[in-house]
């Protein structure tokens, strides 16, 4: 069976990707590596995941 369901995780320290505030932003990316979104489809997933290499990201599916 086909994966259709994807987490996206940020294996960096790269700032604001989400829509938090600073302090939840530099929480989040000194956790590195820590999953960013869950439960996404394939699209969204890669759509995401563009968007974090774009601001210098390691990133990976699972």
């Amino acid at each position: 069976m086909e994966k259709t369901y994807f987490d996206v995780t940020n294996n960096t320290k790269v700032a604001a990707f989400t829509e938090l505030g600073l302090k939840e932003a530099k929480d989040l990316v000194e956790k590195a590596p820590v999953v960013v979104n869950t439960g996404l489809t394939k699209e969204e997933a890669e759509k995401s995941m563009e968007k974090l290499k774009a601001v210098g990201a390691t990133v990976s599916l699972e």
